[in-house]
């Protein structure tokens, strides 16, 4: 097992000599977390393969799952892709830096494993003074899926990272706590309309807004597991996001959702099990469990957003067996946090309707 170095910076003005450390384990073909305005990435040199399969390799991350490439400048875009369409250009010109990944046809530069076998890349130039500041040190574009084990809640602090990842890779750049709390948005440029495969940080008004037409792929919105051949984005084929404790998600209007978040919480409580509630601060009173949280107010999805893989690991911490979580809007951020929970659910879904 290898001492992975802990190195706090300035979120706003990282410390160049602490930023280059970690560059330097990325150039020599190491393994450092970073934080993104996202969440915590576990960064690796992209154009090196065994460099990106030790990063497979220490996250128990499928060699299926293709990680995103991070890059601190829009002319390192035309290195990694075949081609850049125009309404790319458009919205790296509105987006980045930002927690938007855009999907390109890949150049031959690019190390198969770091697409996963694909013809395709994602890419995108993270919104953080430290993410940008590693990647122009290191002097490479970096390769970073979420800084933690396979399947879990992904990292928004470096304690986060150090639970998964102590020992099993080279360096965490810590900066504190990252803002949006859930990963960017994914949305694949090389078909016609674009086509959204991951909500995220971006919210998908945003991307109509910018572009007029603009399609969900309908494993953003779905219920039940899709069966995904080929996956070109991070997030659509394995199970990801969950905690130990088995998720529950309840949907539906508000009233009825809470009657049946009780009743549920009653029912396996009664059945011995420990059980957490995961609501709003418009609900928070209601409910009667062993541990309740609330992820925000519901007309704040960026602060409900903020939160929720945070919550999913202080219930894990707290050792409860089963999290029944309230639905939330799906609209603005709502659109990705529920897109999480129903895969941290494993779709586990409850429709709750007025009698």
């Amino acid at each position: 097992m290898k001492k992975t170095v802990l190195l706090k910076v300035d979120p706003q003005a990282p410390e160049i000599e602490k930023v280059r450390v970690a560059a330097k384990f990325i150039r020599t073909g190491g393994l450092v977390a970073f934080p993104t305005e996202t969440v915590y990435g576990l960064g690796a040199d992209a154009l090196n393969a065994k460099a990106v399969l030790a990063l497979f390799e220490a996250k128990k991350r499928p060699l299926d799952n293709p990680p995103i490439v991070h890059v601190c400048n829009i002319k390192d875009v035309y290195r990694l892709a075949e081609e850049i369409p125009t309404r790319a250009e458009r919205l790296m010109a509105v987006f980045w830096p930002g927690p938007l990944t855009l999907i390109f046809k890949r150049s031959r530069i690019v190390p198969a494993v770091t697409v996963a076998g694909l013809d395709t890349i994602a890419v995108r130039m993270p919104r953080h003074n430290v993410a940008l500041a590693l990647i122009g040190e290191s002097k490479c574009p970096i390769s970073a899926p979420s800084a933690n084990l396979a399947g879990k809640p992904s990292p928004t602090t470096a304690k986060h990272v150090l639970d998964d990842l102590d020992g099993r890779i080279d360096a965490v750049l810590d900066a504190g706590p990252t803002v949006i709390g859930v990963e960017s948005t994914v949305l694949d440029v090389t078909v016609d309309p674009p086509q959204v495969l991951r909500p995220g940080g971006t919210p998908f008004e945003a991307l109509k807004g910018a572009l007029g037409k603009v399609e969900l792929n309908p494993a953003v919105t779905a219920e039940k597991p899709m069966p995904v051949e080929k996956v070109r984005s991070p997030g659509l084929k394995h199970k990801h996001y969950a905690p130990n404790a088995n998720v529950i998600v309840v949907e539906g209007e508000l009233s009825a959702v809470v009657v049946k978040v009780n009743e549920l919480a009653v029912y396996y409580t009664r059945r011995g099990r420990k059980v957490g509630v995961l609501c709003t601060d418009e609900t928070v009173s209601c409910y009667y469990a062993d541990v309740v949280k609330s992820l925000g107010s519901r007309n704040n999805l960026a602060s409900v957003a903020r939160n929720l893989f945070a919550h999913l690991r202080e219930f894990d911490s707290e050792r409860v067996d089963v999290i029944v979580a309230e639905g939330v809007p799906l609209e603005g951020l709502g659109l990705a946090v529920m897109n999480r929970l129903r895969k941290a659910s494993g779709y586990k879904i409850v429709k709750a309707s007025a009698t």
